[in-house]
């Protein structure tokens, strides 16, 4: 049986934020391997709208890249996400970042599922989160496999500053 490994972002700015990130670690906890804390955020994408509260999330089953992206789509259709205004306010936004087998890392132009996600290595809302759970994390880039960690750094100090811890939930940390 094909095991993959999943790292996944999730996000929320309407309603009871860390209740609906508690439904993203509750439904994950038989694959959960790592869960980072809440960090608040500055949103993304230029709509005016309140901070996010997000983590980042290490997944293993035996599941393939869409599987986990179902998971996800289920989450979003559970938290009633709508999707009115491109990078707009969401009761719960969850992303696959990235997918590997057997440490490979899973490239897809899919439109429905780009993978690695396209995007990561400039959101510091991702990458922040990630590193606090996966210090040797590495994202595959156009430039090739990247440490997290880097990315970190050439990220806007401004932006990194605006990422805030503010939380832990249940089953955060590594298992």
């Amino acid at each position: 049986m094909i095991r993959s490994r999943a790292v996944l972002s999730a996000g929320s700015n309407v309603g009871d934020r860390l209740a609906h990130l508690t439904t993203v670690v509750e439904r994950l906890a038989d694959d959960l391997v790592a869960t980072s804390p809440v960090y608040s955020t500055p949103p993304w994408g230029g709509v005016e709208q309140d901070d996010f509260y997000n983590i980042t999330l290490i997944v293993e089953g035996a599941k393939r890249p869409d599987d986990w992206l179902e998971i996800c789509h289920e989450l979003e259709r559970s938290a009633d996400r709508t999707r009115e205004i491109r990078w707009g306010p969401r009761t719960l936004d969850v992303d696959v970042i990235s997918v590997s087998y057997d440490g490979e890392v899973v490239r897809s132009d899919d439109p429905d599922l780009l993978l690695p996600h396209p995007r990561a290595a400039e959101r510091a809302f991702v990458l922040v989160p990630w590193l606090a759970i996966d210090p040797e994390a590495a994202l595959w880039t156009p430039e090739g496999a990247r440490p997290v960690a880097d990315l970190v750094e050439q990220l806007d100090a401004d932006e990194r500053a605006g990422v805030r811890p503010v939380a832990d939930l249940p089953g955060v940390g590594p298992r």
